[in-house]
């Protein structure tokens, strides 16, 4: 068995935004050389998510919308806050959107189903921020 690293760096232009990292996940399993085994893609950000759905704006848009009436934004509405932070919301939404996901890995490629891509939740952007790509296999 072997294991492959790399990091994946974003730096979001808004401060919430969901980008599809499916391409550069899949150049990582290329890279590695693995043929199978499993890929684990992790947001290293208490106010990230990496998640797997379909790439379709209209239900980016609900995703969005749904986390924000959840956790809505507010500097005076989170006990976190009071630390000196604005972003207790965010830590909320990562928590909702999920911290990481699992793929497999078969014949050199992600093992998805029709619809499925890898994408990256910004919930407290504009700067620099790191997601692990870890896969191990033969």
């Amino acid at each position: 068995m072997k294991s492959y690293t790399e990091y994946l760096i974003f730096n979001t232009l808004k401060r919430q935004e969901f980008l599809n990292i499916t391409e550069d996940v899949e150049g990582a399993v290329k890279k590695s050389g693995i043929k199978d085994g499993l890929c684990l893609v992790n947001a290293m950000h208490i106010t990230a998510s990496v998640f797997i759905n379909d790439d379709e704006s209209g239900l980016h848009k609900d995703f969005a919308a749904w986390v924000e009436k959840l956790a809505p934004y507010g500097k005076d509405r989170y006990q976190h806050n009071l630390t000196g932070e604005d972003n207790g919301d965010a830590h909320l939404k990562r928590t909702i959107m999920g911290r990481e996901v699992v793929c497999a890995v078969t014949g050199g490629k992600l093992d998805f189903g029709p619809w499925e891509q890898v994408f990256y939740g910004e919930f407290d952007g504009q700067r620099k921020k790191r997601v692990l790509v870890k896969i191990i296999g033969d």
